[in-house]
């Protein structure tokens, strides 16, 4: 009797072990799918920016002010563009962009700035600046296809160098 007794009670831990461990499992499932924010760049607030003043500073006390930019004008040094991005990740999804903000000082050519703009996500576009895919040349023949396709072209004269 005592024997039926520890072995119903070792069932009954099984099965309150086995429930810890789904809810475990549940628990590990639903923490993976919350989502996770992650920033990147750098944009200044308004106060910093209001030190700025249009007309009368360079790019020198500008960059005093508020600091250099990690990125400027592609094909001339006529800006300084302050990017900041929010991304959303959710699991194992790719992420997706849900806020942007790009800041945009424009200098003359003495340098001295020209004007100040702030743009959002709803301003911009993708724009693909570089696109490093080689594209193929031949056109949807299997490597057997063009194999195959060679033996007709191939003559006597041009195996033995003629």
């Amino acid at each position: 009797m005592a024997d039926f007794r520890l072995a119903r009670s070792v069932l009954a831990a099984c099965r309150h072990a086995r429930r810890q461990g789904l809810m475990l499992v549940l628990l590990a499932a639903i923490a993976a799918c919350s989502a996770v924010y992650r920033n990147h760049g750098y944009v200044p607030s308004e106060e910093e920016l209001a030190q700025v003043q249009v007309g009368k500073d360079t790019r020198e006390t500008v960059g005093q002010k508020i600091g250099r930019p990690s990125t400027s004008g592609l094909l001339n040094d006529d800006g300084w563009f302050y990017v900041q991005s929010r991304y959303k990740l959710v699991g194992p999804r790719e992420p997706k962009e849900i806020d942007r903000q790009v800041l945009a000082i424009t200098f003359t050519e003495g340098g001295v700035v020209e004007n100040i703009a702030r743009y959002g996500l709803e301003d911009g576009r993708v724009v693909e600046i570089s696109r490093r895919v080689t594209q193929p040349n031949v056109k949807s023949l299997s490597v057997i296809q063009q194999i195959l396709g060679n033996f007709g072209r191939l003559q006597a004269g041009d195996l033995l160098g003629r």
